[in-house]
């Protein structure tokens, strides 16, 4: 009976998210940023990882307009740079999971990349290429607030290519290498930045460094020590729901999955499952 009732819960939340879905809820990118900014607010933010990708394509143009449909906060997205100098938006290190295509991003060109499609799990293909991180940053700006997981060390590249399409406002840049984002810091003085640290002593110390508007952090050091200081540095705090907490959601477990990735103050949460998240979280008011 238990069973049954955790899986009519999960209908319900479905059948509520679908219908908002249909009824044009987007991403309101001014109340973003005011929220963003403002590291005490009580409205939790969701970042979709690799744009909402659920019946979509990871990092693909169709889950990025997904996302800003659904009304998400923000996108995480990964750049990578090809064997001739282009920046695209990919992952892994290797085409083949995504695409149909093999190789490393690094040892092909544009053109060889370009040449396969998106795929997504059990084979299903999609009609789009891998996107250029230019093609990315046009269709979100002014749209919807974008994580950029610098999975390249070409950070003259991605700057230059933010700087270009005029979306500096838009983006912010994460990376667990500190001088990779010295580096950024260093071509755009105006850049956000979101380190990831693994320690409290590391996190107070990125805080000091870069007075960023986030920090990433893990839970194995998430306590409520040391989410105040993050607040009390105006920080918001982003904690991962990817894998354990994701799966909960996904199975009828959300409010539990919830409260744990919130019990200590985090207010920003990366998830798989937006969808159901943000329905879980406007469902508790946690989300406008």
């Amino acid at each position: 009976m238990k069973k049954n009732r955790n899986f009519l819960n999960y209908i319900a939340v479905f059948t509520t998210v679908f219908f908002i879905s249909c009824s044009g809820t987007k991403t309101d990118i001014n109340n973003t940023f005011s929220e963003f900014n403002n590291a005490t607010s009580k409205t939790i933010l969701v970042a979709s990882h690799r744009g909402a990708h659920n019946g979509n394509f990871e990092n693909s143009i169709a889950s990025t307009k997904n996302a800003i449909k659904l009304g998400v906060d923000i996108i995480e997205m990964d750049v990578r740079t090809t064997k001739d100098g282009h920046l695209v938006v990919m992952h892994d290190s290797r085409i083949d999971r995504t695409t149909t295509g093999k190789g490393e991003v690094e040892e092909l060109t544009l053109a060889e990349i370009r040449s396969y499609k998106l795929k997504a799990p059990y084979g299903r293909i999609s009609k789009e290429t891998v996107p250029t991180f230019e093609e990315f940053l046009k269709v979100i700006k002014g749209k919807i607030l974008v994580d950029i997981d610098m999975k390249t060390d070409n950070a003259k590249g991605v700057v230059a290519a933010v700087l270009k399409t005029g979306t500096m406002e838009d983006v912010f840049y994460f990376d667990n290498d500190y001088d990779v984002l010295d580096e950024i810091k260093r071509l755009d003085k105006t850049a956000q930045i979101m380190p990831r640290a693994y320690s409290f002593q590391m996190a107070d110390s990125a805080v000091v460094k870069y007075n960023p508007p986030v920090v990433h952090i893990d839970p194995k050091f998430y306590t409520e020590e040391l989410t105040k200081m993050l607040r009390e540095n105006n920080a918001r705090v982003w904690i991962n729901a990817l894998g354990e907490s994701d799966a909960y959601i996904r199975f009828g477990h959300g409010e539990e999955a919830v409260e744990k990735l919130l019990n200590k103050g985090a207010n920003i949460i990366q998830t798989d499952e937006p969808e159901l998240l943000l329905e879980l979280l406007r469902y508790k008011g946690l989300h406008k």
